[in-house]
């Protein structure tokens, strides 16, 4: 069978297969910004100098990898710190049943090269925490395909962090797409000049918190069961042993605990599967929606790389429930958000408020969305979440009025570990 060739391609050339992505790159257009270099120096820097970083090789980061690799980027690095599982097989298409097992970083990195020749794709297995400010800084753009909120949060605020006015390299371009069933969104982030992750957190779905006091002492629900196991019970009992919410065994040590906390408070409702709903979120994934995002985050990411056409400003909605429907927006930046804006939130609260309240406070703040926050002022504990020493210490202090703990205007430090920066709230006294 004859091979079949786009006009003018020459048969047989391996570079034949940017054939159709030099036909955006030769010829300038309508829309082209006036800093777009069309020809050999813009194919150039996109194949020969441009450093791009992908974080997360799941079901996003698969189509994302592959796609980076057929338009021409030719240096790419990923990171992701997770396994393959037999369930990732039937949407995470870069993997099979013999990588099983094995790191996703690793296995996608292969793949991509052995299927693309002459893409360099640099693998590392681990956190995204593990990389130092001077790793971040060697790349161009970074594109997120995580399924954290914390992770996208550490990410942003390293990012931001990195700017430096007096060096413009310092301005790494973030990329995030993330979805959730039918629905997704792509976003583009120019670090300390766009509106930032942490600026749209009252976007997000609420999560799911209790005051400590409530699952210690009083709890109502099987959900207060189930996070005293976890919360209080494991470490308590297993100690510095991390709980690993993808092992049977761990969700069934929780089960056994919350269910007999439910039996003495009289409480009905506590089930495996809601043990494991509660400890571990599980998103629903379908492959149809990270191709649609995917696509839409290397569509950016060519842009940026090109400046062949207007990149995105700065946010893109998909909603395939009912039908198909997109749509985009500018997010405005927040003047108090606190990494790009400023570093102290101002509260105003009641002279009567307890600790506790304050906690609960910001457990139900939607546009701080933080987890299990551990409190100080001055240097001086008023409530940790642990060791479970200190958090047994701290606890007497959740009925005390917050008056009496911090002075008027004075400033409390905020840490958790889903804030990847120290929070500070100055408080006012009404």
């Amino acid at each position: 069978m004859a091979e079949v060739v786009a006009p003018n391609q020459p048969s047989g050339d391996w570079q034949g297969k940017y054939y159709h992505v030099d036909q955006v790159l030769e010829t300038p257009g309508p829309r082209t910004s006036d800093a777009f270099a069309a020809g050999d120096q813009v194919k150039g820097f996109l194949r020969n100098q441009s450093k791009i970083l992908v974080i997360g090789a799941g079901g996003l980061g698969c189509e994302i990898l592959a796609n980076l690799a057929l338009m021409g980027f030719k240096d790419i690095h990923v990171i992701d710190m997770d396994t393959i599982d037999i369930s990732n097989l039937n949407r995470q298409f870069l993997f099979r049943p013999k990588d099983v097992g094995k790191p996703k970083a690793t296995v996608a990195a292969e793949f991509v090269m052995q299927r693309v020749p002459g893409v360099t794709v640099t693998p590392y297995y681990g956190k995204i925490q593990d990389k130092d400010d001077d790793y971040y800084m060697q790349f161009n753009i970074v594109v997120c395909g995580l399924d954290s909120v914390e992770a996208r949060r550490w990410i942003n605020a390293t990012l931001v962090n990195l700017v430096d006015e007096s060096n413009p390299d310092s301005l790494k371009p973030l990329i995030d797409g993330g979805t959730e069933g039918f629905k997704g969104q792509a976003r583009v982030i120019f670090p300390g000049v766009t509106s930032c992750y942490e600026c749209s957190l009252d976007m997000l779905n609420k999560p799911v918190a209790f005051p400590i006091c409530t699952i210690a002492n009083t709890p109502r629900l099987p959900e207060h069961c189930i996070e005293w196991a976890s919360v209080l019970e494991w470490p308590r009992v297993h100690g510095s042993k991390k709980l690993d919410t993808d092992d049977p065994e761990h969700i069934t040590w929780l089960y056994n605990i919350a269910s007999t906390r439910a039996q003495e408070f009289k409480i009905e409702g506590v089930t495996w599967a809601l043990t494991q709903g509660v400890v571990k979120n599980i998103i629903p994934a379908i492959a149809s929606t990270n191709a649609i995002i995917a696509a839409s985050c290397c569509n950016e990411a060519f842009k940026l790389a090109t400046q062949c056409a207007p990149y995105l400003n700065n946010y893109f909605m998909f909603i395939g429930t009912e039908g198909i429907y997109s749509y985009t927006f500018e997010h405005q930046r927040r003047p108090e958000c606190p990494v790009c804006g400023g570093e102290t939130i101002d509260v105003q609260i009641g002279k009567e408020w307890t600790l506790e309240k304050l906690m609960e406070w910001l457990l139900e703040k939607q546009d701080i969305q933080i987890k299990k926050p551990s409190l100080s002022t001055d240097g001086k504990p008023l409530y940790y979440q642990g060791p479970p020493q200190l958090e047994e210490a701290t606890r007497p202090n959740l009925e005390k009025l917050l008056s009496d703990l911090v002075p008027n205007e004075g400033e409390i430090s905020v840490t958790s570990t889903s804030l990847p920066f120290t929070l500070t709230l100055r408080v006012t006294y009404t």
